[in-house]
C-alpha cells in the first residue's frame, strides 16, 4: 500500500513582509507600523471651485499613503435636496440684514442652482467621494515635517482635514488594501460630488514632463516620464544653458554622459571641457576628436591668434561679450581686451605700469604682422599670427634699446616661461587645434599638477577657442559642457567669470547652450565674485542639483528657495536623484538610464 503524501504550499516570505508589519501599535492620534510612525487624516471640505488635476497635488505629497473612495448615488433625491436647499437659501439672503450674510447665502443659493443644472439638464453623475491621507516616517522629526506638509498643501487647496481621533485602527483598515472600506471612517469623510470634478481631479496622475518633443530624460518620483527638449523656448524658458551641481560619487557624470548622448542623437554637436579625463572614452565611441589640451601636440591655441567676434547689430547691449561689440570695435580691439584677461589670470602680480606696456608691445607686434584694427581676420590662416617667442624678442629687444626704463626688462623676465620655459609647451607656437566632428572633448588631465593660475588660463583660452565653434554658424545646435567650472574661478580677476556669463546669455542667440558642471555653488557665492557667480547660477533656465550637505547645501537652499522636501531630498544623496527646475517647474527626478547607453559612457566617471 502506498503512503499518502501531504504537499505544503511554501510561504513567501517577501510577500508576507511587504503585507503585514512587524508590530502595530494603536495611538489616540497616531499608530507605529512596523519601523515607522503614521497618522490617519480625512478630508471633510472641498473647495466650490478646483483646477484640472487637482487631487494629483494630494496623491503626490511624498511620504504619504492615500485612498480615494467613490461611489454613485441616486440623482432624484439630491436634486429634491438641492431643490430645496436653493429655496432656503434664497429666503436667507432676502431677509438677511447683514451684508455678510447674505452674499454668502446667494453664493451658495447660485453654486446650487449650476450644479442642478449640472445634473438635471446635463445627465451629470454624482457620487460620495472620501479621502484618506496617511504620512509616514521612520522618526518623529521626520513624522512632524510630513504630517505639516500634509496639513499646509491641502490648507493651500481650500480643503479641510481632520485627524481621525480614536479611529486610527479603522482609518487604517480604510486605506488598507487588505480591507473593506470602514463605515465609520466613510460616515466621516464622505462628501457628495460630481463626478467630473473627481474625473477630472486626474488622483493617480503622476508629475511627469513632457514637452512633445525633445528625448526622454529621466523619471519622476512615481515613475512618470520626464520627456525635455533642451531647445525649446518660450514663457519662462529663454535659454538652452544647464547648471548640474553635486558632491562627488551622486551620479553627476552618468547624468551629464546620459543627456549628451540624447543631445548627440538629436544632432546636437557636443564640446566638452575635461579637467578629469572622464569622457575621453565616450568621445571615441562616438568617433570624435580627442584632443590633448594640457599640451598635446594636436591640441595648441595660440593666445594671439585673433578670432573673429560675432556681431549683431540688434543685440542688447546688456548681452555683449563687450560694451562696444557690434558698434564699430574690430577683431584686434575685441581680442585685446580678451588678452587682459589672458595676462591677469597668467600673471597676476603684473602692475598698471607693466599691463601697459604690455598691450602697447602686443599691438606694435601685430602691425610687425601686418595686421591692423580694421584687418579682416577671416582671410589669415594659423601661420600668420604671432607666437609668443616674437613676443618675447620684442620684449626683449625693448629693453636693450630702454636700459633706463626697468620695464621691458621685467616683462622680459615675466614672459620667459611662456617663450622658452615650462609653458612654452602649452601657448608658444602656433594654433594646431582642428576638429571636424560633432564631438570634441579638450581634455586637460594633465594640468592638474601645475598651478592654479596654469588652470584658469588655460581653461580660459579655451573658452574663448569654444566661444568661436559656438557663434559661428547660427543654424547649428552646440552645447558646450564644463565640468570642473570652479577653475574658471579666481577672485583677482573676475573678469574671466564675467566672459562666461556673458557668453552664458548670449549663447541663445547662436542656437548654443552652455552647460556648467560643478561640486559646490559655495565656489561661485564667495562675497568677492559672487554678483557675478550667482548670474551663473541663475541664467540657465535648466537646473539639476543632486545630493549635498553642510554649507553647500545651506547655500543651495538659499540661492533656489528650497522647500523642506526638495532640503531632504537632496541632504539624502540617493544616487541618480536630483532636483529638476526647468524653468518654474520643479520635480524630484530619477535617472533610470537606458542599459545601451552604458556602452558608450566608458569606464572613467560616470559608472
Amino acid at each position: 500500500m502506498a503512503k499518502k503524501t501531504t504537499e505544503y504550499i511554501p510561504i513567501n516570505q517577501a510577500l508576507l513582509n511587504v503585507i503585514t508589519p512587524m508590530g502595530l501599535e494603536i495611538k489616540r492620534n497616531s499608530l507605529v507600523i512596523g519601523e515607522n510612525t503614521g497618522r490617519i487624516y480625512g478630508v471633510v471640505r472641498y473647495p466650490q471651485k478646483v483646477d484640472i488635476g487637482w487631487l494629483s497635488k494630494i496623491t503626490n505629497i511624498p511620504s504619504t499613503i492615500v485612498s480615494i473612495g467613490f461611489k454613485p448615488i441616486d440623482n432624484g433625491a439630491l436634486i429634491s435636496a438641492i431643490s430645496k436647499s436653493i429655496i432656503q437659501n434664497r429666503s436667507a439672503a432676502d431677509g438677511a440684514k447683514d451684508p455678510l450674510t447674505r452674499q454668502r447665502a446667494e453664493k451658495a443659493a447660485d453654486d446650487g442652482e449650476r450644479i442642478m443644472l449640472q445634473i438635471d439638464q446635463n445627465g451629470e453623475t454624482v457620487g460620495l467621494m472620501s479621502v484618506s491621507i496617511m504620512p509616514l516616517a521612520s522618526d518623529e522629526k521626520n513624522f512632524t515635517k510630513v504630517c505639516r506638509r500634509v496639513e499646509s498643501i491641502v490648507n493651500v487647496m481650500k480643503c479641510k482635514i481632520r485627524t481621525m481621533a480614536n479611529l486610527q485602527k479603522e482609518g487604517l483598515m480604510n486605506i488598507s488594501p487588505t480591507y473593506p472600506t470602514n463605515d465609520r471612517v466613510e460616515n466621516i469623510v464622505q462628501r457628495i460630488i460630481p463626478m467630473s470634478t473627481f474625473v477630472g481631479g486626474f488622483p493617480f496622475a503622476s508629475s511627469g514632463f513632457n514637452d512633445g518633443t525633445g528625448y526622454y530624460f529621466a523619471k519622476d518620483n512615481n515613475g512618470g516620464l520626464i520627456i525635455v527638449d533642451t531647445w525649446k523656448r518660450g514663457n519662462d524658458r529663454t535659454n538652452s544653458n544647464m547648471v548640474i551641481m553635486g558632491v562627488a560619487g551622486v551620479g553627476k557624470s552618468t547624468a551629464v554622459k546620459h543627456i549628451a548622448l540624447s543631445e548627440y542623437m538629436k544632432g546636437t554637436k557636443l564640446i566638452f571641457i575635461d579637467p578629469e579625463s572622464e569622457y575621453r572614452d565616450l568621445c571615441l565611441n562616438l568617433n570624435g576628436d580627442w584632443i590633448n589640451a594640457g599640451g598635446g601636440s594636436n591640441g595648441k591655441i595660440n593666445p594671439l591668434q585673433v578670432r573673429p567676434a560675432p556681431r549683431d547689430e540688434d543685440d542688447e547691449e546688456g548681452v555683449r561679450l563687450y560694451k562696444d561689440e557690434g558698434n564699430g570695435m574690430s577683431d584686434m580691439a575685441l581680442h585685446i581686451k580678451n588678452l587682459e584677461i589672458f595676462f591677469n589670470l597668467y600673471i597676476p602680480s603684473l602692475t598698471d605700469m607693466q599691463r601697459a606696456v604690455l598691450k602697447q608691445s602686443i599691438v606694435e607686434l601685430y602691425n610687425k604682422f601686418n595686421i591692423g584694427w580694421e584687418t579682416d581676420i577671416i582671410t589669415l590662416t594659423n601661420m600668420d599670427f604671432p607666437t609668443f617667442t616674437d613676443l618675447h624678442k620684442l620684449i626683449e629687444d625693448k629693453a636693450e634699446i630702454h636700459k633706463d626704463n626697468n620695464v621691458y626688462a621685467e616683462l622680459a623676465l615675466l614672459l620667459y616661461d611662456i617663450a622658452k620655459g615650462g609653458d612654452a609647451f602649452l601657448w608658444n607656437g602656433h594654433s594646431t587645434i582642428d576638429a571636424k566632428s560633432r564631438c570634441i572633448c579638450l581634455d586637460t588631465h594633465t594640468l592638474q599638477n601645475t598651478s592654479d593660475n596654469i588652470k584658469r588660463t588655460q581653461y580660459f583660452n579655451l573658452l574663448a577657442w569654444c566661444w568661436e565653434q559656438m557663434s559661428k554658424d547660427r543654424t547649428e545646435r552646440v552645447l558646450l559642457i564644463c565640468d570642473e567650472s570652479y577653475l574658471m574661478i579666481d577672485p583677482n580677476v573676475p573678469q574671466s567669470l564675467v566672459f562666461l556669463r556673458n557668453v552664458e546669455k548670449r549663447a541663445r542667440k547662436y542656437e548654443a547652450g552652455l552647460v556648467i558642471i560643478s561640486h559646490s555653488v559655495v565656489d561661485f557665492l564667495d562675497s568677492s565674485i559672487k554678483m557675478y557667480g550667482q548670474a551663473l547660477l541663475d541664467i540657465p533656465s535648466i537646473k539639476i542639483i543632486m545630493g549635498t550637505d553642510g554649507k553647500n547645501l545651506q547655500e543651495t537652499r538659499e540661492l533656489y528657495n528650497l522647500t523642506d522636501a526638495e532640503e531632504e531630498l537632496l541632504s539624502s544623496k540617493k544616487r541618480g536623484h536630483a532636483l529638476f527646475v526647468i524653468g518654474s517647474k520643479r520635480l524630484h527626478v530619477n535617472f533610470e538610464i537606458p542599459e545601451y547607453k552604458f556602452d558608450y559612457m566608458g569606464k572613467a566617471g560616470g559608472r
